[in-house]
């Protein structure tokens, strides 16, 4: 799975790279996306993998806090990327006119810019609020990473209202960025359908459907594994959702992007022709 992520994904940053007519923004915040899918799956699996070839399932501490730190970086990125993809489509799809002028390159930049950079504040709050409580009912953590749930089952101080506090914030941000990326798709989706050009409505729907369909896996799979009340016992349901959330975007996103996209297509023949 994890070679399958890298190689899918540093596909599509070369491709995307070194294929000049493909320089637009939406394969711009797409190459960002990518980059993000790799940093977010390199977070997890090679230190389960280790530990798997090594015979082990030992973590530090430090290692342990470097996980919840760079995952959360990572994954809120992520979505405040997804937020922003939403945008780029919607101004291509609704203001064709204006595009050119509303998504220019030092925009596009500073966008993609932001929503890496200020998810560093809300990810060293989330570490913080995590390791500053003291872990003294058990070593043994029921999953395959450093997951701030599972870590929770592990405390012995009175956390419950810092981390509701956290967790609310978190989804504060969560229904935001999702509420826009809805409001984004009911308004492309509305000028679609009014688009007598059945050749126009099939590639506005294939650029936009999947990007729909991995937002939903993601917010939904994480909302999920966050919310719901921690139980002392490990269930393979929330193996499944961590499964869901943390590894299967960066695996499907490459295949999602690439099988739908005729550009991406055609630049992957050409180079391979070359």
């Amino acid at each position: 799975i994890y070679l399958a992520a890298m190689a899918g994904n540093f596909l599509i940053i070369v491709v995307i790279a070194v294929s000049n007519h493909l320089h637009t923004p939406m394969y711009f915040f797409l190459m960002n996306l990518s980059i993000l899918d790799l940093s977010t799956i390199s977070v997890t699996l090679p230190k389960s993998m280790a530990n798997f070839l090594l015979n082990t399932t030992a973590i530090s501490y430090s290692g342990c806090a470097a996980q919840v730190f760079f995952f959360h970086v990572f994954g809120a990125a992520d979505l405040a990327l997804l937020t922003v993809m939403a945008y780029d489509r919607y101004i291509a799809i609704c203001k064709p006119l204006y595009y050119k002028t509303i998504m220019k390159r030092t925009t596009c930049i500073c966008m993609a810019a932001s929503a890496w950079l200020s998810c560093i504040p809300y990810s060293a709050l989330h570490t913080g609020n995590i390791f500053r409580l003291s872990f003294c009912k058990s070593n043994i953590i029921d999953q395959f990473f450093c997951e701030v749930p599972q870590l929770l089952k592990l405390s012995c101080s009175d956390s419950h209202f810092s981390e509701v506090g956290v967790l609310t914030f978190s989804f504060l941000l969560v229904f935001i960025c999702f509420a826009f990326i809805s409001m984004s798709y009911i308004r492309i989706f509305t000028v679609v359908l009014r688009t007598p050009v059945k050749e126009k409505q099939r590639k506005a729907f294939s650029t936009c459907i999947p990007h729909l369909i991995v937002v939903s896996m993601f917010v939904s799979t994480g909302s999920f594994a966050y919310l719901k009340p921690v139980s002392s016992s490990s269930s393979a349901l929330d193996l499944i959702a961590s499964l869901f959330y943390s590894v299967l975007p960066p695996v499907i996103n490459p295949v999602i992007y690439t099988m739908r996209n005729n550009d991406i297509k055609a630049a992957m023949r050409k180079l391979t022709d070359h």
